[in-house]
């Protein structure tokens, strides 16, 4: 009489990020695009810490987190740091790295403008306005780098988030879409500089989604829907669309890109005229 020899299970998905630790910088709530990456990052095995500058984030952050830990793991990380502040941004990174012991990524979504700057125009952008901005904007990328760079592991990445206003005029966008742009080109100088150490540093350039973010931006869901229905996917970008492109650059999957902008918005950046338009090519 012949036994009947069951197959092995298949072995357990470790995850693409399986024992890697990073730090986020950005979350606001449950709609920020950082959350939505924070998550699948977590999903593929990554070990995370957190910072916020606002009060109602760092309460949200505090009851959200242990969701995102393993079973008998300890909380994720979290930190009050205010890129505007002196030495905020060193102090969080040597916080992570002596639990951790070492950096294997970031994430950098932090930007912002004053929206009565962004609704005047940016000619009307005041001074100040101008440099809270770019300090916001820019230098926290800047000043980060340079606070984690003494932490971090060979094969290390650092992610940061722009946006199309960046490159075209974006209407509304204004001193923002200025950052943007000073924030891809620091992307590239940072790439080139920390390059040899083994870290990678590239943007995800996101389409429009729906986050606190966009409440100061004038006529934006109608934006949203317009570019949607012109971009060639014909859909407009979802937080997963988002989240799995920066799994991608943060991972090893990418090992080999660094210095990039890599744009997830359904297409719509390719396009330079659509059917319909007058004295189109």
């Amino acid at each position: 009489m012949s036994t009947v020899m069951s197959e092995p299970p298949p072995p357990l998905r470790a995850g693409l990020l399986a024992g890697r630790k990073g730090l986020v910088l950005g979350v606001v709530n449950q709609r920020s695009i950082a959350w939505g990456i924070a998550r699948r990052l977590a999903a593929e095995g990554a070990e995370l810490g957190f910072t916020y500058r606002a009060r109602s984030a760092g309460q949200w952050l505090e009851k959200s987190l242990p969701r995102l830990a393993a079973d008998g793991a300890p909380a994720p990380y979290l930190g009050h740091c205010d890129v505007l502040e002196d030495g905020a941004m060193d102090r969080v990174c040597a916080e992570f790295a002596e639990l951790h012991g070492a950096v294997d990524f970031v994430v950098h979504a932090v930007a912002h403008a004053d929206k009565d700057e962004l609704a005047g125009g940016l000619a009307g952008t005041s001074r100040q306005g101008f440099t809270q901005a770019m300090e916001s904007s820019v230098y926290s990328l800047i000043g980060l780098a340079g606070a984690v760079r003494p932490y971090l592991s060979p094969d290390s990445s650092l992610l940061t988030l722009s946006y199309l206003g960046a490159e075209r005029v974006c209407h509304g966008y204004n001193v923002l879409g200025v950052a943007k742009a000073a924030l891809e080109s620091a992307a590239r100088y940072l790439a080139a500089e920390l390059g040899p150490a083994g870290t990678r540093v590239n943007v995800l350039s996101a389409g429009p989604v729906r986050t606190l973010a966009t409440f100061g931006l004038p006529n934006f869901a109608a934006s949203m829907a317009q570019r949607a229905a012109r971009s060639p996917l014909g859909r407009p970008v979802t937080p997963q669309d988002i989240a799995g492109t920066a799994l991608y650059l943060l991972s090893d999957l990418s090992s080999g890109t660094t210095g990039e902008t890599v744009y997830v918005d359904a297409g719509y950046h390719v396009m330079g005229t659509w059917p319909g338009d007058v004295g189109h090519a």
